[in-house]
């Protein structure tokens, strides 16, 4: 139960933002209750054994790191480490009837040769080098804004400082430049899935929602790069929760937050447990939620319905499965991202099938294998053995899709993507997937509506609504997470520069409530 009666700033929600803006704050000397509705911290950055009697830790619904910043792992004094992937990518196609595929990754020498048996010349990895290297200095100048007072647009438009790559992230759809820089079906396919991680956008949608997705995939860290965290997900949240409790902060778990009432100066806290219902006073609140449960809590009418676009799948395999393209090394294919059903044709066709109304027939998506590059989430002896870990992410599959049948859906859905891969594959995927306790095989999916029911992500969307860009948005306050009432901020991943594992709203809100503490 709460140590007090009033706060200088009550978090609801125990996410990972929450946890960022509790250290921060309470670092800074303030009083800070944590409020939790689920008996653990970590919301959708969590490790899990989701199979019965098999200890094997996956991060179960977020899982790579790329925008959390080093200054918040450092100023935070986080014990959490990250690694490095040795491959970035490997996409396998059939052409002329001979199983082959591009790896990107693994050094200089052997991407350019494997462009150019895809290929057949150089002129492909050329562009594909010139576009990065312009995506790679967008980053080193985007990035470091994030953890600062929002921009406006043309001064984010001055330090990047490049007309052309403005006009091509920020103006025209995606499409254009990717149409513009590349010939090759395969290879415009795997620019574009970064443009398409759960937003349902085709390449030219004038929204520009692909671009923004992209945006934020191709800048963390400054580099772009994706890596692993060591530990799993839950490496990450146990240590922000132990920062932010050594701080001062209390959390409590088990706690739902059902109102916020504020006059924008002063706020009243009301949740329950299972056993009472409480109120709890505070100058400022932290909202850890999806604009719609912040508009819910504060009694305000809702936004507009956001919509997710993804199915997650958790595997354990008792052996990585042989692939039809023999130049490649297994454990070097699944250590990237390994790219199914996604050329730029492929997933043009998806989308256009499931804006529809049906489910794609050739489901696009992508895995990857946590345990390849970090054992440590499985048990010694599973690691001995030849066991390993995969994640598959599914592109262009709508909430709306599955709204009349969510489990019939998921389980056609299931089928055809693992079809998919199998193309690919010497051996069944199902032949290589480890048994539970229970004789069961180690494989879990989860629909946008799965998302929906087990993390209260609006419509399954892993970012809350649609991705904004970096720069000043009207209501979003000075540091992008202002909301209707001034006391009140948006910490979770609905907020400007929210979405992935970062960490950045969470930090952003906790600087705006210091700024207004400090003057108040």
């Amino acid at each position: 139960m709460p140590a007090r009666d009033a706060y200088d700033a009550v978090i609801v929600g125990g996410g990972h933002n929450g946890l960022v803006a509790a250290a921060y704050l309470a670092r800074a000397g303030r009083s800070v209750l944590v409020l939790e509705r689920l008996g653990t911290t970590g919301g959708a950055a969590v490790s899990t054994r989701p199979f019965a009697g098999v200890d094997a830790r996956l991060s179960r619904y977020s899982y790579l790191v790329s925008l959390l910043p080093g200054k918040i792992v450092e100023e935070l004094g986080l014990r959490f480490a990250v690694r490095k992937r040795s491959i970035s990518s490997y996409t396998p196609v059939t052409r002329d009837g001979r199983a082959g595929g591009l790896l990107v990754g693994g050094g200089e020498s052997r991407t350019r040769e494997s462009f150019a048996r895809l290929t057949g010349s150089q002129a492909e990895y050329a562009s594909w080098l010139r576009f990065y290297e312009t995506t790679a200095r967008v980053a080193e100048r985007v990035f470091p804004t994030l953890t600062e007072p929002l921009p406006s647009r043309d001064g984010l438009r001055e330090r990047i400082a490049d007309e052309a790559a403005w006009r091509m992230l920020f103006e025209e759809p995606l499409g254009v430049a990717v149409e513009k820089h590349f010939a090759d079906d395969l290879v415009r396919g795997v620019v574009l899935t970064d443009a398409l991680i759960g937003t349902f956008a085709d390449a030219h949608d004038p929204s520009l929602q692909q671009n923004r997705c992209f945006l934020y995939h191709v800048i963390g860290g400054g580099t772009g790069d994706w890596d692993v965290p060591v530990g799993g997900m839950g490496a990450l949240t146990d240590a922000l929760a132990a920062a932010a409790r050594g701080a001062g902060a209390e959390i409590a778990t088990g706690h739902e937050v059902l109102r916020v009432d504020s006059d924008g100066r002063a706020a009243e806290v009301a949740y329950r447990t299972d056993s009472a219902e409480g109120r709890i006073a505070a100058r400022h609140v932290l909202v850890n939620a999806s604009p719609e449960a912040l508009a819910g809590l504060l009694g305000e009418q809702p936004p507009a319905p956001a919509e997710g676009a993804q199915l997650k799948v958790n595997m354990l395999l008792r052996r990585l499965p042989r692939l039809k393209d023999t130049s490649v090394d297994p454990r070097e294919a699944f250590a990237g991202t390994f790219h199914i059903a996604e050329g730029y044709g492929q997933l043009a066709t998806a989308h256009v099938e499931a804006a529809a109304g049906d489910l794609p027939t050739a489901p696009p998506s992508e895995i990857y294998c946590h345990s390849l590059t970090d054992p440590s989430i499985l048990a010694p002896e599973l690691a001995a053995s030849g066991h390993h870990t995969l994640t598959l992410f599914g592109l262009h599959t709508p909430a709306r899709l599955f709204r009349e049948d969510n489990d019939g859906q998921r389980e056609r859905l299931l089928t055809a993507t693992l079809a998919q891969l199998d193309a690919h594959l010497a051996e069944p995927l199902a032949d290589c997937l480890a048994l539970d306790a229970d004789g069961r095989p180690c494989i879990e999916a989860k629909t946008p509506l799965d998302l929906e029911r087990d993390l209260r992500l609006p419509g399954g969307n892993i970012f809350h609504r649609d991705l904004a860009f970096p720069y000043a948005q009207e209501g979003a306050g000075r540091w992008g997470t202002g909301t209707t009432r001034a006391n009140v901020q948006l910490c979770g991943a609905g907020a400007v520069r929210g979405g992935g594992v970062s960490g950045i709203p969470g930090h952003n809100a906790a600087m705006a409530v210091l700024e207004d503490l400090g003057s108040g």
